[in-house]
């Protein structure tokens, strides 16, 4: 019973170090997105209009940062909450999460790219970023997978078959929302910024679903984890 519980407890010494290393990461990354909205330059005799002028030609800069804002954002509940289910980690874990966090840390580059080429190069621009946003959702299902799959290597052995076809679901919907702004961004740049626009907030709904506690419903069964390979 003791042996249990100190592997219990280094398990989660564990996850907590990763996890907290990880929102560090997802801090800075968000932070750094403000960087990207410059003060109009000093001009002699300017008017308040004209200030105010100065500062809506900025509109691509607050368009960019505010869908990258939310991006992270999204991306950071998602993997708060895919660590409430992970008890211990290994090598592999850890690659993977730093290679999610790769992106996520690049994500503040094809912000700025986005903003100052949205209205001259379009198409480059949102390729980019929608490009970098794929590689995080591929990321991020990877991530999940491996630590899923296998007997839910490094899942709870009580872990709730029917909770991890909830996230399953979740994931495909993200790298499917992801798929469609690469589309997009090749079609139209204005398709590209309204499907983010419209899609986003649908992106971010099923989040309250990942937190489902699997011992709340008295006729949950806790299904025997499959083995199978990464997905």
């Amino acid at each position: 019973m003791r042996t249990d519980d100190s592997s219990q407890m280094g398990g989660e010494k564990e996850t907590g170090r990763l996890e907290a290393f990880s929102d560090a990461v997802f801090a800075i990354a968000i932070t750094l997105l403000v960087l990207g909205i410059k003060v109009p330059p000093h001009m002699e005799g300017v008017s308040s209009w004209g200030l105010l002028t100065l500062l809506f030609k900025q509109w691509p800069s607050y368009l960019a940062f505010f869908l990258s804002f939310i991006s992270i954002l999204v991306i950071w509940v998602k993997h708060h909450n895919v660590f409430t289910h992970i008890k211990h980690v290994d090598n592999h874990f850890l690659y993977l999460n730093g290679l999610l966090l790769l992106f996520v840390t690049l994500l503040p580059f094809p912000t700025a790219l986005l903003a100052a080429y949205i209205q001259h190069e379009p198409k480059v621009a949102a390729v980019v970023y929608s490009g970098n946003y794929l590689c995080i959702a591929l990321a991020f299902n990877l991530l999940w997978r491996y630590a899923s799959s296998d007997g839910y290597r490094l899942l709870g052995k009580d872990m709730d078959q029917g909770l991890v076809v909830i996230i399953n679901r979740r994931c495909n919907y993200g790298l499917l929302y992801t798929l469609g702004s690469v589309f997009f961004a090749f079609v139209n740049e204005n398709l590209f910024l309204a499907y983010l626009l419209i899609f986003l907030p649908f992106n971010m709904y099923p989040l309250s679903l990942w937190r489902t506690n699997s011992d709340s419903g008295k006729n949950r069964t806790h299904a025997k984890p499959p083995k199978s390979p990464i997905a």
